[in-house]
């Protein structure tokens, strides 16, 4: 249950910001999890909501790779209503059931190819500390550069601010949701 009641229908939105609810309504097909709680606050969802788009259809990361920093990010934050959803996106995407494992237990990345571990790693870092190592970070970067990294960090954060919702406001994860413990 969550700590306070989710907006689940247009009815319950102030006439002005109706358009809101349509807008996550097409983004998602329906209205549930972060963006029940966000739509309190129907500006702040209104510009929000383009980052989902943007980050599913626009980011220049690839998208098996913006899910393995995703769902580092999110486990980082113990977000389990977060990483269901994104888990289902992951494994829509068709990455390895094996780095959704070692994600889920925050196992030891360094079997993992270059390209995923340097993920984990610089996600990791940067969710512990605020920082990441000169090495990581120069890693990701003389690989994939500059613009790539920067949609990667801002995209992977989008997703913990999302996840800061979902534990602030208690939301649960849908039944058939995957979870983690601890």
């Amino acid at each position: 249950m969550s700590r306070y009641t989710p907006v689940t229908s247009k009815a319950e939105m102030e006439s002005e910001y109706e358009h809101v609810f349509d807008q996550v309504m097409g983004v998602f097909g329906r209205v549930r999890g972060p963006f029940s709680m966000l739509l309190h606050s129907p500006k702040l969802t209104e510009r929000l909501l383009p980052m989902v788009p943007f980050a599913r259809e626009i980011c220049a990361v690839d998208p098996k790779l913006r899910q393995i920093a995703i769902l580092t990010a999110v486990r980082e934050r113990d977000a389990n209503y977060v990483w269901a959803a994104q888990v289902d996106v992951a494994r829509r995407l068709g990455l390895r059931e094996l780095v959704i494992d070692l994600l889920c237990a925050k196992g030891d990345p360094s079997d993992l190819p270059p390209e995923e571990r340097d993920i984990v790693l610089y996600m990791r870092q940067l969710m512990r500390a605020n920082r990441v190592e000169q090495a990581v970070f120069d890693a990701l970067k003389d690989r994939q550069g500059v613009q790539w990294l920067v949609e990667l960090t801002a995209v992977a954060n989008f997703y913990v601010a999302l996840c800061g919702v979902v534990n602030a406001f208690d939301v649960p994860v849908p039944p058939e949701g995957d979870r983690f413990d601890g």
